[in-house]
Parts: structure tokens; C-alpha cells; sequence
């Protein structure tokens, strides 16, 4: 395992020793879990090399209380990369490193992109998120980076900001991994209590439930049963439900046949904020 934390030091020893090959890259923020072992071990699948950068963000966070509580594992998730391979090259730089004492993000044009649901919700996220990525894939310069479908609008952002920018990098989109009970893996995970950890389950049978009767039910009425459903488990507090174009991601009223939707939400549960998104067909 090569783990640095200086940008300089990186880029020497990948140039020193991959310079001419694929390099795979997986951008998260720390607190491993086995969605981002999947994503690694795909990487390493695909290409000559595998970076991991483990860094938490705080231009992505407008909630100052998140960032605070935000899981960093820095020793755990080393531990997490060693049962897939020590071959592996780990960028956990810091805050300094990768501000230079001047922590703010730029701003990215995406298209519309960023004005819908996380966007309305979280002003600044993808700004704070394109500024980040931006500057890992100059820093590494892989061929490729993986990222998982969960945050698929995150996905779409990066995408476009690629297209927008010309960065020589391809983005890959890979499935989300769920725990058994359906809930979608994600690092915030960690923070909740077993009980909730199990209740969470309804907001995967919810989309399931979407998905079932997407062609028998309108969208508004979909709308309707999701609040409706979560007005009864009062645990849960229901931030957005939103059926959106995949492509666009602006909002629909209507369907249309041969055209791909997508299902997103964003609940609330012991203080913890979980999402999680289902892809909709009507054929």
C-alpha cells in the first residue's frame, strides 16, 4: 500500500511509475464501506494502477454541523484496501494541501444541472463538489474515475463538468450496493442506530413500490404516497420526493413512452440525512 499526502509526492511516484499506463481513479470521502470496496475492486479490474483518494470536503458541506460529524477513518479504511490488494496508492491529503489556506470553491456552470433537487437543497454542494474533483483529476490525471450511481446527480454533474472543461478522463457509472435490508450503503450510515439502521429500510421499499406501479399511477399520485407513507413513521422526516427526467434531471409531470425517469429522495432520520435513487422506464 503507497499512501501520501502531498500532492508532489504522488505525482512523482505515479510518474515515476505509471506514466504510460491506465490509471483507474476512485475519488470518496473516507469511511469505506463495501460500495466503495466495489468500486476499487472495478478499477483495479480495468486498468494498470488504482488511486483512492480519501478526503472530506468542506466546500461540499453548507451544513457546518455535517462536516463536523462526518465519519473520517483513516487507519480503518487503509485496513478495508489491504483485504482487496497492497497494491494499491491511497492520496489522503489535507485541508491545507488542497486549499492552500484559502478554503473556497469556484463556481461551475452545469447547465441547470446543479438547480435541481440537491441543488435546491444544498446551496453551493456542486460547486464545492466540481472544485474538488476538478482538482483530484488534474492532481492524478487518471484515465479513468468511478463513481457510484447513488449520488446520481453528483454522477451527472461530473459528467458534464468533464464535457464542459475537456478533461481527458473518462467517468464511469457503477450500481449502488445496499445492505440487506435494502438501504442504500453509504458512509452517513455509520452514524445511525441500529434501530434506525433497520426502519431505513423503508425508503428502498418505497422506491420499489414506485417502480412497480410507475406505469399503473400518475406522477402526481406517486408523489401523494410517498408523503403519505412517510407521514406515518414519524422517525422520518421527508426532505424531497422528486420523479425526474434522467437526462435533464428537471422534474416531470407526465410520462412518456420509451423515455427514462428516475426516482430521488432525501429523508431525515436521527439527525442523519440519507438519499437514495431508482431508475424508472415507461415503456
Amino acid at each position: 500500500m503507497f499512501v501520501f499526502t502531498k500532492t508532489a509526492d504522488l505525482q512523482t511516484f505515479l510518474n515515476d511509475n505509471f506514466s504510460k499506463k491506465n490509471i483507474g481513479f476512485v475519488p470518496t470521502m473516507g469511511a469505506l464501506h463495501t460500495g466503495h470496496l466495489s468500486l476499487v475492486q472495478q478499477s483495479i479490474t480495468e486498468n494498470e494502477a488504482t488511486v483512492i483518494s480519501i478526503f472530506v470536503n468542506p466546500t461540499q458541506f453548507n451544513n457546518p454541523d455535517d462536516l463536523k460529524k462526518y465519519p473520517r477513518t483513516l487507519e480503518k479504511d487503509i485496513e478495508k484496501l489491504q483485504t482487496i490488494t497492497n497494491n494499491l496508492v491511497v492520496f489522503a491529503p489535507s485541508v491545507d494541501e488542497m486549499y492552500a489556506k484559502n478554503v473556497v470553491s469556484t463556481a461551475f456552470d452545469y447547465d441547470g444541472l446543479e438547480h435541481q433537487m440537491e441543488g435546491k437543497h444544498r446551496p453551493g454542494h456542486f460547486d464545492g463538489v466540481g472544485t474538488i474533483v476538478k482538482k483530484l483529476f488534474e492532481i492524478v490525471q487518471p484515465t479513468k474515475a468511478y463513481f457510484g450511481e447513488k449520488d446520481y446527480q453528483q454522477l451527472q454533474i461530473v459528467k458534464k463538468m468533464v464535457e464542459k472543461h475537456q478533461l481527458p478522463v473518462r467517468v464511469v457509472e457503477c450500481p449502488i450496493y445496499r445492505e440487506k435490508n435494502g438501504l442504500a450503503m453509504s458512509s452517513r450510515n455509520e452514524r445511525l442506530s441500529p434501530e434506525a439502521r433497520e426502519k431505513a429500510s423503508i425508503i428502498y421499499k418505497t422506491l420499489q413500490n414506485i417502480k412497480e406501479n410507475f406505469h399503473q399511477k400518475s406522477i402526481q399520485k406517486q408523489h401523494t404516497f410517498v408523503v403519505e407513507t412517510f407521514k406515518k413513521h414519524a422517525d422520518f422526516t421527508l426532505e424531497y420526493f422528486e420523479i425526474a427526467d434522467e437526462k435533464t434531471l428537471k422534474p416531470a409531470k407526465y410520462k412518456r413512452k420509451n423515455k427514462k425517469f428516475r426516482a430521488f429522495i432525501a429523508v431525515w432520520i436521527e439527525g442523519v440525512r440519507l438519499i437514495d435513487t431508482l431508475g424508472l422506464t415507461y415503456l
